[in-house]
């Protein structure tokens, strides 16, 4: 009759501590990243009063009888299923969407978390404000001129230098694809002016010098007056900043070392396509890409030195090619210099987190930049981390160790910009769990007043 009151009392301090659990799920429902807690149970020893027979040739087998003595907690296990997405709009908020954690870092302790509510300090650190846990991941680093991220690497704090300068660059590459009217007349040197208005066709761009000065680049086509009888084939004057008249003896487009002269000859074959570039001095190119130096005197810069001249190429499209190519159609004639890769100097005014992880500065002079990545770690078994509160995990001998890696590696999920994943509670799974609960404390509770009950009647004998 005792074992009943301790079978009770058991069944009530468990029915307890799973009320524990499903309460604190609930009061953390609105918690960011949030993973909710499960209550196992399983029984206890039982007490063995007969043990089991085998059959013989007189009897069968019995078997054995035992006395269950209550129950206990099996497990507390955290379920990592994902969370709702809400979006936020705020940059620096950051949600995953499938496997991993963010990896927060105080001094050398690591701390793992699926709460992406970050922001910046003072020092431009991405960190998780509320605690100063500082995100981590890996810094770009520059190499020919490009951003690169090295995922391969240790992790490190992410510093994202808001009003840092990104420096010129001077335009290396011009592209070209107009369209050149095959019905142009010839010019003589008899035009007037407003023949050699019509019957020439300039293309503009803008270029930039090493100082992020900007340049006016004009490319002015007309059939060739020196060949009138050759179909087909055009001269290109080239002058940047055709109102300046100190460039014109600053500038040489041609294939030699040095440059001379600031002509060239384009011409097409029969389909309308590029079949050859050839320059002031003769020299032919007419296959694949073609593309012409243009070399000039960078105005202001210190001459000897390094950067006193700037050499761009004039991208003018592919032999035999139509696409993001000059053409010669009888049709009219489009000024299209589609790209040039120089821009002035700029500042770094925002910044936006990809579906990667990459972080990506977006600067006043129009141009972005990848600045780092933030870093993912994944575990064997994440149901063994510990929950180092403020939303944290940390790592525990039953966990493994931290697979780290970026977006789409090892399993590892994707990032959601300006938005937060939202706990994983089910209020209503919740609130039926609570009910079943209630009533497996009610009914533990009735059976130590029965065996109460009882232990009194057994009292009550010797009257």
């Amino acid at each position: 009759m005792m074992r009943s009151l301790y079978a009770g009392v058991s069944g009530l301090q468990n029915h307890q501590t799973r009320m524990d659990v499903i309460g604190n799920n609930i009061s953390n429902v609105n918690t960011t990243g949030f993973k909710k807690g499960r209550v196992s149970f399983q029984d206890m020893i039982s007490q063995t009063m007969q043990g089991a027979a085998r059959p013989n040739e007189d009897v069968g087998g019995v078997n054995p009888k035992q006395v269950g003595l209550g129950m206990t907690v099996a497990a507390i296990d955290t379920v990592f299923t994902q969370g709702a997405l809400q979006t936020t709009g705020v940059n620096t908020d950051v949600a995953l969407q499938g496997n991993g954690f963010f990896i927060l870092k105080d001094g050398d302790k690591s701390f793992y978390t699926r709460a992406g509510s970050f922001g910046l300090d003072s020092n431009g650190t991405l960190v998780n404000p509320s605690t100063g846990l500082k995100v981590q991941g890996w810094m770009a680093q520059t190499i020919n001129g490009q951003s690169i991220v090295k995922a391969a690497g240790d992790t490190t704090q992410l510093n994202i230098p808001i009003g840092s300068k990104d420096p010129a660059k001077a335009t290396t590459n011009v592209d070209f694809a107009c369209n050149l009217d095959k019905n142009l007349a010839v010019l003589t040197p008899t035009s007037s002016v407003s023949d050699t208005q019509k019957n020439t066709w300039p293309v503009d761009k803008s270029v930039y010098d090493t100082f992020g000065n900007v340049h006016r680049l004009v490319v002015t086509y007309q059939r060739d007056p020196n060949a009138p009888d050759v179909p087909n084939q055009w001269l290109a004057t080239v002058k940047i900043d055709p109102e300046n008249t100190t460039f014109d003896n600053k500038l040489g487009v041609g294939f030699g070392t040095p440059p001379a002269g600031n002509t060239y000859i384009v011409k097409f074959g029969n389909d309308g396509a590029l079949a050859s570039v050839t320059d002031s001095a003769g020299q032919i190119r007419n296959t694949g890409d073609l593309s012409i130096p243009l070399t000039f005197t960078v105005q202001g810069s210190n001459a000897g030195q390094p950067g006193a001249t700037q050499t761009m190429n004039l991208n003018i499209g592919k032999v035999g090619a139509y696409e993001n190519s000059t053409t010669q159609f009888a049709d009219k004639s489009s000024n299209k210099s589609f790209r040039q890769d120089g821009y002035g100097m700029g500042y770094l005014e925002n910044f936006g987190i990809d579906g990667s992880g990459q972080v990506t500065g977006v600067y006043s002079n129009g141009t972005n930049r990848v600045l780092g990545q933030v870093a993912l770690a994944s575990f064997t078994n994440p149901g063994g981390l510990e929950k180092a509160g403020e939303s944290t995990y940390a790592k525990t001998n039953n966990s493994g160790d931290a697979n780290v890696g970026a977006s789409g590696t090892a399993g590892k999920g994707k990032f959601i910009s300006g938005a937060l994943e939202m706990a994983n509670v089910d209020l209503a799974d919740a609130f039926t769990d609570m009910i079943v609960t209630q009533r497996g404390f009610q009914a533990n509770s009735r059976t130590i007043q029965t065996a109460d009950q009882m232990i009194q009647e057994l009292l009550g004998l010797k009257r």
